[in-house]
C-alpha cells in the first residue's frame, strides 16, 4: 500500500524543482535556456580599460536583392567573419584619436599610424559620449581606425562590404524591405522614437545574431557592391520607412557644408551627425584556410 505513495513522493520531488525553475525564468528566461548561444569574443585595447564585443557571423550564400540593378538578384557566397556587436562607441574612437592608449599621448608615434584632426566643437553634439556611438566619421576616418586596430590587436579588421552587412542585418529572418512597426520600433532608433538625436548602442532589442543597432542610430560605413563606400541601415533622423535592411546612400556634398576647409577635411563630415559604423574582423580559420588553398594552387601551378 505504500507503493504508490511513494511513487507520488518520487514525482513531486522531481516536478517541484522544475516548476521552481519555471517561476524563477519565466517565458524569457525559458527561451534563454533554449536558445542557441552566440559566439562571440571581447577584444580589449591594451593600456586601458575599454573593450567591446565581436559576434560570428557564419557563413552563407546570401540571394542579395542587387542595388544598382533593380529587380534583380545578386548571389554572393560569404564566408564566415565576425561582425561587431554594436556600433563603434566614442569609448572606442577617443581611444584612437586621442592616443589614450599610450603613456605620454602627446608624444611622436615610431609606427606612423595616421589619426584624424581634432574636430571642431564637440563632436558628440551634446548627444552623449560614453556608450554613444561615434559619429560625424568620414568613410577615411573609418578605414584608418580599421588599420590602427589591426595593427594594435594583431587581427584583420575592417569594414563589412555591403553584402556582408546585410547577410549580417537579416540574420536569416528579417524581410528585404520595410519592418513592421511595432518591430522596427523595438529594434530602431528613427526619427519617429529618437528625438532627433543618437541613444547608447545595444538600448534596443538585438537581432537574431544577437546584433545592436543594425539598423537606425547611425547609418554605418561599408564597401558598396561597386566598391564606393556606402552609408548602410538609415539612421535617427530618418523616416520609419527609410529604416530597414535595404536602406542605403552615397555621401553628397551636404554631408561637409558647412566645414571651413578648402580641401574640406578627409577625416569628418560636417553635417553628417547620423554617420558612424561597425567593424567586421576575418574569421582565423577561414583566412588560414584560404592561404593554404592559394599556397596548393601556386605550387600546382608551379609543378607544370
Amino acid at each position: 500500500m505504500r507503493r504508490p505513495y511513494a511513487m507520488i513522493m518520487s514525482a513531486w520531488l522531481i516536478c517541484v524543482p522544475i516548476l521552481a525553475l519555471h517561476l524563477v525564468l519565466g517565458e524569457e528566461g525559458e527561451k534563454a535556456v533554449h536558445s542557441k548561444p552566440i559566439k562571440s569574443f571581447v577584444e580589449k585595447l591594451s593600456g586601458t580599460l575599454v573593450k567591446f564585443e565581436m559576434v560570428y557571423i557564419p557563413g552563407g550564400v546570401y540571394e542579395m536583392p542587387d542595388p544598382l540593378n533593380p529587380g534583380r538578384i545578386r548571389t554572393v557566397e560569404i564566408k564566415p567573419f565576425w561582425l561587431g556587436k554594436t556600433e563603434v562607441t566614442w569609448d572606442e574612437f577617443d581611444v584612437y584619436m586621442y592616443r589614450l592608449d599610450k603613456a605620454d599621448p602627446k608624444a611622436k608615434e615610431a609606427d606612423a599610424v595616421a589619426r584624424p584632426s581634432h574636430p571642431y566643437g564637440a563632436p558628440d553634439r551634446g548627444f552623449g559620449h560614453f556608450g554613444y556611438p561615434a559619429m560625424s566619421l568620414s568613410f577615411h576616418s573609418a578605414e584608418h581606425y580599421c588599420k590602427w586596430l589591426s595593427v594594435k590587436t594583431g587581427k584583420k579588421y575592417r569594414l563589412p562590404n555591403e553584402a556582408e552587412w546585410e547577410y549580417a542585418c537579416r540574420a536569416n529572418n528579417l524581410p528585404a524591405g520595410k519592418l513592421d512597426r511595432d518591430l522596427l520600433d523595438r529594434m530602431a532608433w528613427h526619427s519617429g522614437n529618437s528625438d532627433e538625436q543618437t541613444h547608447p548602442v545595444a538600448s534596443k532589442e538585438p537581432n537574431a545574431w544577437g546584433l545592436y543597432d543594425m539598423l537606425g542610430n547611425v547609418a554605418e560605413w561599408c564597401i558598396g557592391v561597386d566598391g564606393k563606400p556606402v552609408v548602410r541601415g538609415g539612421s535617427y533622423i530618418d523616416p520609419p520607412e527609410n529604416v530597414h535592411p535595404l536602406a542605403r546612400a552615397y555621401q553628397t556634398p551636404e554631408w561637409q557644408l558647412s566645414d571651413p576647409q578648402e580641401p574640406k577635411s578627409k577625416w569628418w563630415l560636417t553635417d553628417a551627425p547620423f554617420v558612424g559604423f561597425r567593424v567586421a574582423c576575418d574569421d582565423e580559420h577561414e583566412r588560414v584556410n584560404t592561404m593554404v588553398k592559394r599556397h596548393l594552387i601556386l605550387a600546382k601551378v608551379g609543378g607544370n
